[in-house]
């Protein structure tokens, strides 16, 4: 017996506009904010560094953000899903000492928190 290869085609239900608005748009994940601390245990060299390894910076973006954490005690490094802000401010975390600082403990303080 030969089985036959051919596909059935079922025909296309009609949706209101309304109806696949309210159906078809995927909820927006709440977004957070990576949030870099100033002290005054780290040089700005290694501020730099670390947010164009960690973050991709530029250096003109890494310079201005290290300029504004040192002025403003923060800044914003990024703002992000709650799972990628937690991944950023652990790697901020664990960055590491900076070496040019003898008096340097570890690595930066980081947080995250809602976007307002």
């Amino acid at each position: 017996m030969h089985q036959s290869q051919s596909a059935v085609i079922e025909p296309a239900t009609y949706r209101s506009p309304e109806k696949a608005r309210a159906q078809g748009k995927p909820k927006r994940q709440p977004r957070y904010h990576v949030i870099l601390w100033d002290d005054s245990e780290h040089t700005f060299d290694y501020v730099i560094r670390m947010l164009q390894d960690l973050f991709g910076h530029t250096f003109d973006r890494a310079l201005q953000l290290a300029t504004e954490v040192d002025s403003a005690g923060k800044a914003i490094l990024l703002t992000t899903t709650r799972e990628h802000a937690e991944l950023k401010r652990d790697q901020v975390k664990t960055y590491g000492k900076d070496i040019l600082m003898k008096r340097c403990r570890g690595s930066m303080r980081a947080s995250i928190q809602p976007e307002a």
